[in-house]
């Protein structure tokens, strides 16, 4: 076999659809975020607003953040050193996994180098503990969920989305003394649609299921200490599972679960994703930390971070624009067409300085193809002006349909 061709044909095809992925080299700047430098291709450099990050509350450049990272750096150097059971646990991940039990209402916490990891191995290690398990899963969850799912070796269902009936259906048909767990986000990430978090509660009592939810586009955000939409609504202690990232609200990197002591010591003893792995370094855990810690009462950031959100979707809409609005922080802007869509994000980025990235299909479904934006606290009036008024201009040179989208 030629493997070369085939790896020309593989990159080919996507080129051919639209949805060849494009990095763009930015350097973000300390202290200005969301603007930060873009180097082109040919050397030079332009300055940019980004839009589409997921630093969502700008913590990433926050003093008290800053200030516990370069106290940890000069403590203990780069690296941590190894995986948690050899040598790579610390004081720092001690501290960051009792901010993130109390931050949730949870006996333990667990770290993990990523909410990718935490969830493929959760996910994947569960059925080893309860044997014959079953997990429904949404339909509409994280690839990582799908993935450690995917590799358990257990029964799976999958559930549209969102929809308790077809839930009920799927629970109803099982086995009822088989061990069941449920998956969902509480965000989802793509439409920002929230899940019916006490009704699928409801129903895992019913049924004797574990609940286990993604609060990946929630933590830091959400709730009166920013613990996430099961906070908010006065659902945490009905949750047996709870997955979040250190990497977008809190600014900094990795992942965790929250759960019982019990739990979290069975998946840290049985998961190979966090027994093989190098625990995140020293320096990060503190910057982390120090994050959770802050936005247990910075409820101000969280209120300006809504309001600015809600601001951008009032005047999209205005635009006429095809804009889905379920009332979270996400602000999906639906185009339809790979190529339109790579060609608005790239006239935005040479003509207005705004950086977004297209978000094109096996992210999203085909025919959905998106510019997904992300207002933060500090995305203010002269940023918005400038959006608003580059995609009036885009959308009619592009000659695209300006017809509302119903939520």
């Amino acid at each position: 076999m030629d493997f070369s061709a085939k790896l020309d044909e593989a990159i080919a095809r996507l080129h051919e659809e639209g949805r060849y992925r494009t990095f763009i080299d930015i350097e973000r700047q300390k202290g200005q975020f969301p603007h930060a430098i873009w180097r082109r291709p040919d050397g030079t450099e332009q300055p940019v607003t980004v839009w589409c990050g997921n630093d969502y509350l700008g913590m990433g450049q926050h003093p008290v953040v800053l200030e516990a990272m370069h106290e940890a750096l000069d403590a203990t150097g780069a690296g941590s050193g190894g995986t948690r059971n050899i040598s790579g646990t610390t004081v720092y991940h001690k501290r960051l996994e009792a901010e993130l039990a109390d931050l949730h209402g949870k006996e333990a916490a667990l770290l993990f180098t990523s909410a990718y990891i935490a969830n493929d191995a959760t996910l994947s290690t569960l059925p080893k503990l309860f044997p014959g398990l079953i997990i429904y899963s949404d339909e509409l969850n994280h690839a990582s969920m799908i993935e450690g799912v995917r590799r358990n070796g257990g029964a799976k269902r999958i559930f549209k989305h969102n929809d308790l009936d077809h839930l009920r259906e799927l629970l109803a048909a099982d086995d009822p003394d088989a061990p069941k767990l449920i998956a969902f986000e509480s965000v989802y990430s793509m439409d920002g649609d929230f899940a019916p978090i006490e009704a699928i509660c409801d129903m895992a009592d019913e049924f004797g299921a574990l609940t286990y939810i993604d609060e990946v586009h929630a933590v830091g955000m959400y709730g009166p200490r920013g613990a996430g939409v099961a906070e908010r609504d006065r659902l945490m202690h009905r949750i047996d599972i709870i997955n979040g990232t250190l990497a977008k609200a809190f600014g900094v990197m990795g992942g965790y679960i929250a759960a019982t002591a019990k739990m979290c010591d069975a998946i840290r003893s049985y998961a190979p994703g966090f027994i093989f792995t190098t625990s995140l370094p020293p320096a990060v855990a503190a910057g982390a930390a120090a994050s959770v810690a802050h936005l247990k009462t910075d409820q101000a950031l969280r209120d300006l971070h809504q309001t600015q959100a809600k601001t951008l979707k009032l005047r999209l809409k205005g635009l006429g624009l095809p804009l889905i609005d379920h009332g979270s922080h996400i602000v999906p802007v639906i185009v339809g067409d790979p190529v339109h869509t790579k060609k608005l994000s790239d006239m935005l980025l040479d003509g207005y300085g705004i950086y977004v990235q297209p978000i094109n299909f096996p992210t999203v479904p085909r025919g959905t193809e998106r510019l997904r934006f992300t207002p933060s606290p500090v995305h203010g009036p002269q940023e918005i002006d400038q959006l608003v008024h580059a995609m009036d201009a885009l959308w009619s040179h592009c000659a695209l349909n300006r017809s509302e989208l119903s939520a």
